[in-house]
């Protein structure tokens, strides 16, 4: 009777031990196309909330109650930077509370670090518009940013998680992958354009 116990209880230790690994990282995404990208990457290992939508001028935020309550359980927080967020993200990071999503800290993702920067401005002048210092942040216009921003993100999620970096790792070879494929088809598709005039109509 006691082996067959015994014998029980190892089964139930070993089934405890062989089930697949549930969602262990909480990402708050700044803008949805990070939040796309962290899912991506990380698949069933991550859960993924978006501040902004694609309706939204990131811009333009409001820190409000439930905003502070997606960063105050963050382990990671993916924004663009740049001063894109710069309205609203240091207030939603002072009073969230959360130290480990703080800048300098593993829970910090700056997209835009990672990427060489365009229009860095010679002189700061308000009377210009909108002036970011650091250059334009939209640097999601460019595909091959987003393959550059998939490696460093892959490799934090990695950091943050270890136990499951084999499979961020390998979502991001599939991911690199299709991307780097789709970037040729669509550089085929538009070699016709090239040297063409383009009009570009602001967003408001």
């Amino acid at each position: 009777m006691l082996k067959r116990m015994l014998k029980i209880s190892l089964m139930a230790a070993l089934g405890v031990f062989s089930l697949p690994a549930l969602a262990t990282l909480n990402i708050l995404a700044c803008e949805p196309e990070w939040g796309a990208l962290a899912s991506e990457l990380g698949g069933d290992r991550v859960t993924v909330y978006n501040a902004t939508t694609a309706m939204q001028d990131p811009h333009h935020i409001q820190a409000r109650p439930s905003l502070l309550a997606r960063a105050r359980n963050a382990d990671l927080l993916a924004c663009t930077g740049a001063e894109l967020e710069t309205g609203w993200l240091p207030i939603l990071l002072r009073q969230s509370g959360n130290a480990n999503i703080q800048p300098g800290k593993a829970g910090y993702f700056e997209a835009a670090s990672y990427v060489p920067k365009l229009e860095i401005p010679a002189r700061l002048d308000r009377a210009e518009g909108d002036v970011h210092a650091s250059g334009n942040p939209h640097i999601q216009t460019d595909p091959r940013n987003i393959a550059v921003v998939a490696d460093a993100l892959a490799q934090r999620l990695s950091q943050l998680d270890h136990a499951n970096a084999a499979h961020y790792q390998a979502r991001h070879k599939a991911f690199a992958d299709k991307w780097q494929a789709a970037i040729q088809r669509w550089e085929k598709q538009a070699a016709q354009l090239k040297g063409m005039p383009v009009v570009v109509q602001p967003w408001q």
